[in-house]
């Protein structure tokens, strides 16, 4: 059975009789073992280490896990920043018949306790001191939580706690097992199936307490199988592993993907270093939310602020002709020969250089997921000729619905179905999706279960969508937030509030306008790109408070929204959406101040509720708002937060018909 591994026709790799992840390790330890398996930058320097010296380091851990007490069935929680020991974790636990349960590395220890006590935590192995911390904080209210394993020792000299064991030296304890007990560990990966739980995912909460979502060794091998045979996926490409380990993309791309086609996963030297770590690894398959392609862009048009006339003016000639052909060029699409010369006169004094900024010069595969992605930040990556697609999927399905096929790419879909995954449409417009790669459940949540998953086998996706005429996927908005104005036009606010956020000076937009008259927004500038575009005017500013009440800076977005509402009126359908009031929040939503889920959803009930009186501020035709907003600071303490909120009107237009 361990060599059953062999090349998928697709271009990816298949494991013929593996059926879980552990047998997918151990059959790349046998016929890859020299070959990279994870890369990890530390004081500077790559290291390498190999499928064969992986799956040692897996064994050592899962005995030592097991001479603890570690046993089949138990969850072992995995908090901290992408490492390959903490992957190395997740799959030792898997040796054991256990579940890997990864908790978001930033989030407060209040939050970590939830999760901790819903999963029934006993083992916790964790990166570094901060997070040991974090559990020491709330290990009074976890009578469960025994064992704390500490992957960084810096920091740990004087922590003495009987609960407390570094993770080299459970290593040692492990291989001391392993000696006294050699048959233990294959006895242990052979006593796995394909339908026990591999991964436990708990669910962003944005519209109450999380869930821990259950995903079988089958379920997200059929998701990784699928999408590496779409994109031809192999063990040549190079995947850079920086998003959160409890987030299901992650999961799905740096985990599954990784040993079901035994890529080489690279992880960052921190998170301050990704965009370095990035050039310097050069990805040729790339994962990103729509909000780190958002701060890419605003990074670049930072930049060409800054530039001279020259540069300027050469990036806005060469950028308009990559808008105009650059897409179909990509999608190898009949151009005319003069915008092909054009085209490649840009690439090389253009698109290539700014592919080399971005660490995106050997990108072949690059997807967004996670939020909707705007149409026009979509087709500016595309347009400079990075292959960008978007993926649409659910932490209950694995993070697998549609893909968007290579030379069939519409702005405004999801895709098509992926392979052997059924997706319909409800009466009341719900996108209902069945496939393989589906929960096996909710944690202990029957009662949720069955609220999800009908009698027919189908997830309700929470989602509102409808398919053209060729079959693509078009997410509305969730289904929940998709609403109506007075005068009967659909109010989709996360459609309006992605066209907001293409413009590099607005960081983050909440719109409202359910059974109103008309659509307001709160906005969050970037202060970065506003704060450089007032530099670069003389304008001096003394913090975000400061920068965001400033009448220059009102200006400056009431301009962005301004064009937001011109195309909005383009569109039959949103044309009696467009913005007609905005206010400047002053401060920035937060996970922290549970405005932002932690992969960065916003809670749209909560910030209404903890808003209203701005809400009805601009709907009463007021020209300003004071509040005052209680905000919680990274050591734990809170403060308030004061300000005198200024409202401003914004042009709106009359409906037109788009040019053809």
């Amino acid at each position: 059975m361990l060599d059953s591994l062999h090349p998928n026709t697709a271009g990816g790799t298949a494991a013929a009789d593996a059926s879980t992840f552990p047998l997918l390790l151990l059959q790349h330890a046998r016929l890859r073992a020299t070959e990279p398996a994870y890369r990890e930058k530390h004081l500077g320097i790559w290291q390498t280490t190999d499928w064969a010296t992986t799956a040692a380091e897996v064994r050592a851990l899962a005995c030592g896990l097991a001479a603890l007490g570690f046993k089949r069935g138990m969850n072992l929680a995995v908090i901290g920043d992408n490492r390959p020991r903490l992957y190395w974790a997740m799959a030792a636990a898997q040796c054991l018949g256990g579940v890997s349960v990864p908790l978001y590395q930033d989030a407060p220890s209040a939050d970590m306790a939830y999760v901790m006590d819903d999963a029934e935590i006993e083992f916790a192995v964790v990166e570094d001191q901060e997070q040991v911390d974090k559990l020491f904080e709330i290990k009074g209210s976890l009578p469960r939580l025994a064992h704390i394993v500490y992957e960084d020792e810096r920091g740990m000299r004087n922590y003495d706690q009987p609960a407390l064991t570094a993770y080299a030296a459970l290593q040692e304890i492990g291989r001391a097992y392993d000696r006294a007990h050699p048959e233990f560990f294959m006895n242990a990966v052979k006593a796995g199936a394909a339908n026990d739980v591999a991964i436990m995912l708990y669910t962003s909460g944005t519209t109450g307490k999380p869930k821990g979502v259950c995903q079988t060794h089958r379920a997200m091998m059929a998701a990784a199988t699928g999408g590496a045979a779409f994109d031809k996926l192999t063990a040549a490409d190079e995947v850079l592993s920086y998003l959160p380990m409890a987030w299901v993309g992650d999961n799905l791309f740096s985990y599954a993907q990784a040993l079901v086609t035994g890529f080489t996963v690279n992880c960052p030297e921190s998170g301050e270093t990704v965009m370095n770590d990035l050039r310097e690894i050069g990805p040729t398959y790339y994962f990103a939310p729509p909000r780190v392609f958002e701060n890419m862009l605003t990074s670049v048009m930072i930049r060409m602020e800054d530039a001279s006339a020259i540069k300027r003016s050469m990036f806005h000639h060469f950028m308009a002709v990559a808008r105009r052909v650059g897409s179909d060029i990509l999608d190898r699409k009949p151009v005319g020969m003069l915008d092909q010369l054009q085209y490649a006169l840009g690439a090389v004094l253009v698109y290539g250089p700014l592919k080399n900024v971005l660490g995106l010069s050997r990108v072949r595969v690059a997807y967004t997921a996670g939020a909707a992605i705007g149409p026009d930040l979509f087709r500016f990556y595309r347009s400079i000729g990075i292959n960008l697609k978007q993926l649409y999927g659910a932490t209950e399905t694995c993070a697998y619905v549609c893909l968007q096929p290579d030379g069939n790419i519409k702005f405004d879909s999801v895709g098509l179905p992926a392979p052997g995954v059924e997706v319909k449409i409800a009466d009341n417009g719900e996108v209902l999706v069945k496939s393989a790669a589906m929960l096996s459940g909710y944690y202990k949540r029957p009662d949720a279960t069955a609220e999800v998953i009908d009698a027919d086998g189908y997830f309700h996706t929470g989602d509102a969508g409808m398919f053209d005429d060729e079959g693509h996927l078009k997410i509305i908005d969730r289904a929940a937030d998709v609403g109506k104005l007075v005068d009967g036009h659909i109010f989709a606010p996360n459609y309006i509030e992605n066209k907001l956020k293409f413009f590099p000076f607005i960081k983050e937009a909440v719109a409202f306008g359910n059974d109103r008259d008309h659509v307001c927004a709160f906005i969050n500038i970037d202060i970065e790109a506003v704060g450089n575009w007032c530099e670069r005017r003389g304008l001096p500013y003394s913090g975000y408070t400061d920068l965001a009440s400033k009448d220059e800076t009102y200006g400056l977005i009431a301009e962005c929204i301004a064009k937001v509402n011109a195309d909005l009126a383009t569109e039959a359908m949103m044309s009696g959406t467009q913005v007609h009031r905005f206010l400047i929040l002053h401060k920035e939503l937060d996970p922290d101040d549970d405005e932002l889920t932690r992969t960065r959803k916003v809670r749209r009930k909560f910030v209404g509720e903890k808003y209203a009186v701005l809400i009805a501020a601009l709907y009463s035709g007021q020209t300003s708002q004071y509040i005052e907003t209680q905000v919680k600071f990274e050591d734990g303490r809170k403060g308030m937060v004061a300000a005198d909120l200024k409202i401003r009107d914004v042009s709106t237009y009359p409906a037109t018909k788009q040019a053809a």
